[in-house]
């Protein structure tokens, strides 16, 4: 997967998190299917889509935002939009 792949799901984006996915080794498929999770994972779940494979389920380990310690979205949530 190519970095411009990356960004045609996700928009711009930091490159270091461009790296890491690409570290993946995880097709371009799978980055859509991982960001498609990170939407809406109860509506996939209730439409009755299996859970994330391993792959996937990194790039949404990559791609989720930590909250800080009063849950609030940390700055860098700013990159997708949110």
């Amino acid at each position: 997967m190519t970095r411009n792949d990356i960004i045609s799901v996700l928009g711009p984006v930091d490159e270091a998190v461009i790296a890491d996915i690409a570290l993946t080794g995880a097709s371009l498929e799978e980055l859509r299917e991982a960001f498609a999770w990170i939407g809406a994972d109860e509506a996939l779940v209730n439409e009755g889509h299996p859970l994330p494979d391993a792959r996937v389920a990194r790039l949404i380990e990559i791609l989720e935002v930590p909250e800080d310690e009063d849950g609030a979205r940390a700055p860098a949530a700013q990159e997708f939009g949110e």
